[in-house]
């Protein structure tokens, strides 16, 4: 006897909600648990990027999320003498995933349209107040014992597969006895976000004050929203740091405190940890439960957002399609260098915001103005966050593989889209014409197929629908400036839109499928 469910959640915060969204989208029968009642009433994160909307596109609730975000105004670095030695500058247009490429947003707001939309599907039985208890695999599933807040009797889940989205202390990997790899990095900052109670001058754009007296961040939010980041210092305790009088006291160095509203107070421990393994056998970790890092490229929950983009395909695959268990290997193996690298990052990011000794605080400042002033530096924000350099991607396509598709509007006057509204979260070939859709051998073709693969033709004169192919022009240029880049008539997508691969002729693009459904299948 199968299962009830296909796959188990254990954690319905924004990783767990975007999983449970993309799985249900892909035709997955589901069930989330998590133990808290509803969604946690304070912002956590508070950055987002264009990929991570892109995700949520996915999910379909990416137009909901827009009115709970905002642009990000870019960030400045000051140093000891308030000079700007660091600049991180929005990354100008064309957008090329379609979405401004960094952001911030309200966190409660998007959790509940992430919600809304898995309630939507029909797909996912949710229950909250609900903890996971004990967690046994079998020959073909895994139980997972849950215990109701309400004192209902234990009961047993069964899925095929369970994904542990709970967070930094997550039962799911303490219960496979899953260590967690220190990445080196240990401080304890103050966190506190505020609402503005009336206008107030504060800077336009985010500040990280490297200020050896005082390193501390500021962030513009949407609205009202602002948040501040304050290191506490050697010998300063956390429990006496966090004090309302003392949270007054170290937020008036910035705003005046009649001008806010408090809307969250909390110490935390900043560090940068990663899970030593991301499986084990049919059970898999996301998110904070697998990988924990400083905030200071604001993207904590971004890199859980793609754990679970990454993980959601593979799954589905293997529910849906037969893909083999290998399939399910490579999401570590494409995730956890990414994460180290941008991690690593971040922690660089928060040695130069935090650093407590002048004399080095001031060399650094010299050797950072020099960059700057030099044009030497990089500000561009963006150009930080890696791309996938292991696992189902074509070698032989160079390093386009592993990058992230562009997302061009394409439809016509009155009826243009964004192209993902326009197909579903699949593999995805895209040409520039016609000619290069007829490339594919009737075993490619048939391969394509079984892969639940969707074929588009993007070009000035693409109109209708026939033969399996969409068609369709595009409203601007970014779809055929980038083929045009790339010097190639085919392109090759994964459903997490990462490119898998290009081709240039008809034996590469046969070869490309073929490489792809061995990587799949085999």
């Amino acid at each position: 006897m199968s299962p009830p469910y296909d796959a188990l959640i254990v954690g319905y915060g924004p990783v767990g909600a975007t999983l449970a969204g993309l799985l249900a989208r892909h035709g997955v029968r589901l069930a989330v648990v998590d133990q808290m009642p509803g969604i946690y009433d304070k912002p956590r994160a508070i950055t987002l990027d264009h990929e991570v909307m892109r995700i949520f596109q996915a999910c379909g609730v990416a137009h909901e999320v827009v009115p709970f975000t905002a642009p990000h105004p870019g960030t400045h670095y000051l140093g000891v003498e308030r000079d700007v030695i660091r600049i991180f500058d929005p990354q100008p247009p064309p957008y090329p995933l379609g979405w401004v490429p960094s952001g911030t947003f309200v966190q409660p707001d998007v959790e509940a349209v992430l919600r809304a939309g898995v309630a939507r599907s029909g797909r996912a039985d949710v229950l909250l107040a609900t903890q996971a208890v004990a967690l046994t695999e079998q020959a073909d599933h895994v139980d997972v014992t849950v215990c109701a807040a309400d004192g209902a009797p234990e009961r047993i889940l069964s899925a095929r597969y369970v994904v542990g989205c709970d967070g930094a202390n997550s039962f799911v990997r303490r219960a496979l006895g899953i260590g967690l790899q220190d990445l080196a990095f240990d401080e304890w900052w103050m966190v506190v976000d505020v609402r503005l109670a009336r206008p107030v001058e504060l800077p336009r754009k985010c500040i990280q004050y490297c200020w050896p007296a005082r390193p501390a961040t500021f962030i513009v939010g949407p609205g009202n929203l602002r948040r501040w980041e304050i290191k506490l210092l050697p010998g300063e305790r956390p429990e006496d740091f966090g004090t309302p009088e003392n949270v007054a006291r170290q937020l008036s160095r910035f705003v005046d405190p009649d001008a806010i509203e408090i809307w969250r107070a909390a110490v935390y421990r900043f560090h940068a940890l990663v899970a030593e393994r991301w499986r084990a056998g049919r059970a898999f970790l996301a998110g904070d439960a697998c990988h924990q890092t400083p905030p200071f490229m604001g993207q904590g929950m971004c890199a859980g957002i793609r754990d679970a983009a990454n993980l959601a395909w593979k799954l589905a695959l293997a529910l849906r399609a037969g893909a083999s268990d290998a399939l399910l290997d490579t999401y570590e193996r494409e995730r956890k260098p990414h994460v180290e690298a941008l991690f690593n990052f971040a922690i660089k990011a928060g040695e130069v915001i935090g650093e407590l000794d002048v004399d080095k605080a001031r060399a650094r400042d010299a050797a950072m103005l020099a960059l700057l002033r030099s044009g030497q530096a990089e500000t561009i924000r963006q150009r930080y966050i890696p791309n996938l350099t292991t696992g189902v991607l074509d070698a032989a396509s160079g390093a386009v593989a592993g990058t992230l598709f562009v997302q061009p509007y394409v439809g016509t006057e009155g009826q243009g889209a964004l192209l993902d509204d326009m197909i579903t979260p699949n593999f995805l070939l895209a040409t520039a014409d016609e000619a290069a859709q007829s490339w594919l051998t009737p075993a490619s073709l048939a391969l394509w197929q079984r892969l639940g693969g969707e074929r588009i033709v993007i070009g000035a004169d693409a109109m209708g629908d026939a033969g399996g192919v969409r068609r369709t022009p595009e409203r601007s240029t970014l779809f055929a400036d980038w083929m045009a880049s790339q010097g190639v008539a085919a392109v090759v997508v994964r459903p997490d839109r990462y490119v898998y691969g290009v081709a240039r002729n008809a034996d590469e693009l046969n070869r490309l499928v073929e490489g792809l459904g061995r990587q799949i299948f085999a």
